[in-house]
């Protein structure tokens, strides 16, 4: 006969281990959750590395073979005037919509809602867009000032102002391409001798003084990374003046979004003013300034040279680390003195 004794302690002993084994259980259940969580975790940065690896190491395309796949021709030589600038408006937009990850500043789920650097990269791309598309419609393409304007400029340039953030009714990329289809329809028109695209030394002559006025923007933003200007009061013949207002310093967590913007608007810019060079070519040879855009292109390719810190580094002006919004601002500055340069060489 068993023990009373004995058999409580079996029993015991068996409970003990069912507590365990559930431990155990659990315990592995945990681990498996959280295995799963961090491969997530891992795949969303990759994910979110990987859509935004153009901000880090951008990539230029070539204007003569996006110009003749837009068109279905065969031989740069005979791409007609306009197309390219036309083609490269077209492109860049296309290119927001079809890159890797697509158009990420409207989007409203994981990694894209977390990521920062690409929606302000988007945000150039858009503002250099934007200014081609009004200087298509209101200069490049009228032959003097009182022609009509081209309809379907009129129609494709407003859809590209569309808010860049509109993610249902109507999303932002059905607008933009919108205004994609009207600007191709007027591209099909120009191809076949039916549209206007004029260049003339004024017509470009205005769009440069868009341009400057941008990239000086852009400039004062990117310098204000690091500025310490004292406010001290400007004393002009005796009184006070408030002619001049001291440069506020950007805050910390607004300098990668002005960086990435510029960048953004540079890289656009970079392939417009290579077409430009291109439908320009004659009257920027007949005024000598062929000089000046072969130095905003190379000031703009500068730009798009590899980050390598995985930050956007802002050390101040002399100090031990680098400042990467000076550096860009160095660069811009440079291209837009030399779009002043093209500006007073084309107005003589």
């Amino acid at each position: 006969m068993v023990s009373p004794h004995v058999s409580t302690e079996s029993e015991l002993s068996l409970e003990e281990e069912e507590i365990r084994e559930e431990e155990t259980r659990q315990n592995r259940l945990k681990m498996t959750l959280l295995g799963i969580v961090g491969a997530v975790v891992i795949a969303m940065t990759a994910l979110g590395w990987y859509w935004t690896l153009q901000c880090y190491s951008p990539t230029t395309y070539d204007i003569d073979q996006v110009a003749l796949l837009e068109t279905g021709l065969t031989d740069p030589k005979k791409i007609p005037v306009g197309v390219r600038t036309t083609s490269v408006l077209i492109h860049n937009m296309d290119y927001l919509m079809t890159k890797p990850g697509g158009y990420l500043t409207n989007d409203v789920t994981p990694p894209s809602v977390l990521l920062d650097n690409m929606p302000n990269w988007e945000f150039g791309v858009v503002v250099a867009s934007r200014d081609l598309a009004t200087a298509l419609r209101n200069h490049l393409s009228r032959t003097q000032s009182q022609s009509p304007e081209d309809k379907d400029l009129g129609i494709g340039e407003p859809y590209y102002y569309f808010e860049t953030d509109s993610w249902i009714l109507p999303t932002t990329e059905s607008q933009y391409q919108k205004g994609i289809s009207a600007f191709r329809r007027y591209l099909a028109r120009l191809k076949a001798g039916r549209a206007q695209f004029s260049p003339r030394a004024d017509n470009l002559t205005k769009y440069v003084e868009i341009l400057a006025q941008r990239l000086g923007s852009y400039t004062q933003r990117l310098s204000a990374s690091s500025a310490v200007h004292e406010e001290k009061e400007l004393i002009i013949r005796g009184k006070p003046s408030t002619a001049f207002k001291p440069m506020e310093k950007t805050p910390w967590l607004l300098v990668d979004d002005n960086f990435y913007e510029a960048r953004g608007y540079s890289w656009a810019l970079f392939h417009i003013m290579k077409a430009i060079e291109e439908d320009f070519h004659d009257i920027l040879k007949m005024k000598a300034a062929e000089t000046p855009i072969h130095q905003i292109i190379r000031e703009l390719e500068a730009t798009q040279s590899s980050i390598l810190s995985p930050v956007v580094l802002n050390g101040s002006g002399f100090g031990v680390f680098a400042n990467y919004s000076l550096t860009l601002a160095t660069y811009i500055a440079h291209a837009n003195a030399a779009l002043i340069d093209l500006r007073d060489l084309l107005s003589i």
